[in-house]
């Protein structure tokens, strides 16, 4: 036993080593022996958390020349994920041994895929990996989405395709897995809805026969449709967790930039509908200001778009697709006609906008 509690002494030296730079001279065995450290710790904890004097034991020898009390006894039960976690954030880990962690991280030695799937650990290493993932993505993409939210994106991509796949065979229905409103609402609500989006977008951009989206010759994925690469089973969670709440669409809508909904509203037909309804509802809620000569919102404190904002979202709309164009300009017709079809400014939102997207489109005409 003595031996055990010599050991578990070192411990605060193997998590400070890895803080430090000392890790410049580590290769991917001596990254490996570090590793095994760490899930022999782990190995500890399993084996002696119902001993009560042991665990006694242990948390003593491990106060041993610290300054406080930094490590308790269940820390030797997280000790591989400390150690990664660790490791990801030291800059002085050469390329070799990062490469080596990563793939620890992903695949851990002895791991059961059933029962392992779903655990915290698992969701920690898969987390940490990310991060390491952000470090080698391009700044931005395309939709400007930063490349952490890129990386949490692929990730939760992967796992609904696993679930995918394993639920196939068995001839399962593909509905939202259990743990996906879970994990996504366990976010802050503007990461989730980063992530959710960047995952839509990824899907869709990875070419996978159009699946879930619209593709070039314009016709609509309608979540009805079989799909050849089983990417409904992505899709439909995503769409389902973002569409079954009508007040969290609302706040997907607002945080997110127009250009981003654009996208994803060109890409996938129920988005599409929803969203111009929001705008419409917004919209609304506008009203004309004599004295400043222009649109504002009737209850400021209201978490609504302004006239500004309103007409920004539009113009996206018609960046898209033909078939978004002119479902953007049918809308805007119906709702000026609704409203009494005024031909002047200032007494319909909707002339107004529909003056101005027709404005902004013979621009980019002429262009």
């Amino acid at each position: 036993m003595e031996a055990v509690l010599g050991q578990v002494e070192q411990l605060p030296a193997l998590l400070a080593a890895s803080r430090s730079a000392l890790v410049r001279d580590w290769d991917s065995l001596t990254l490996d022996r570090a590793l095994e450290w760490a899930r022999y710790f782990q190995h500890l904890h399993d084996r002696l958390h119902t001993r009560p004097r042991l665990r006694e034991a242990l948390c003593r020898r491990l106060r041993r020349g610290q300054p406080r009390p930094l490590l308790s006894f269940p820390d030797l039960g997280r000790c591989p994920q400390l150690l990664g976690l660790a490791l990801l954030e030291n800059r002085a880990l050469p390329p070799a041994a990062c490469r080596r962690l990563l793939h620890s991280l992903l695949q851990p030695p002895g791991a059961e895929a059933g029962s392992e799937r779903c655990s915290l650990g698992l969701l920690a290493r898969r987390k940490a990996a990310s991060r390491l993932l952000a470090l080698s993505a391009s700044p931005l993409s395309p939709e400007g989405l930063e490349p952490q939210v890129q990386a949490e994106a692929q990730l939760l991509l992967n796992r609904l395709r696993e679930e995918g796949q394993e639920a196939e065979p068995a001839g399962e229905a593909a509905g939202r897995p259990s743990w996906l409103s879970g994990v996504l609402e366990q976010l802050p609500q503007p990461r989730a809805f980063e992530v959710v989006a960047a995952a839509l977008l990824l899907r869709q951009g990875s070419g996978a026969g159009q699946a879930g989206g619209r593709g070039r010759d314009g016709n609509n994925w309608d979540g009805n449709q079989p799909s050849g690469t089983g990417d409904e089973c992505v899709v439909g969670p995503l769409l389902s967790w973002l569409l079954g709440d009508l007040q969290r669409f609302s706040a997907f809508c607002l945080f997110l930039p127009g250009s981003i909904l654009a996208s994803l509203a060109d890409q996938y037909s129920q988005l599409s509908r929803p969203y111009l309804e929001l705008l419409t509802s917004w919209g609304s809620h506008l009203v004309y200001d004599p004295l400043q000569g222009r649109w504002v919102k009737s209850c400021t404190d209201k978490a609504e778009l302004s006239w500004e904002e309103l007409r920004e979202r539009f113009k996206c709309l018609c960046q898209g697709s033909a078939l978004l164009r002119g479902q953007t300009e049918a809308a805007l017709k119906l709702l000026k006609a609704r409203d009494g079809d005024f031909k002047v400014c200032g007494l319909s939102v909707w002339t107004d906008l529909l003056i101005e997207v027709e404005e902004y489109l013979k621009k980019e005409a002429e262009r």
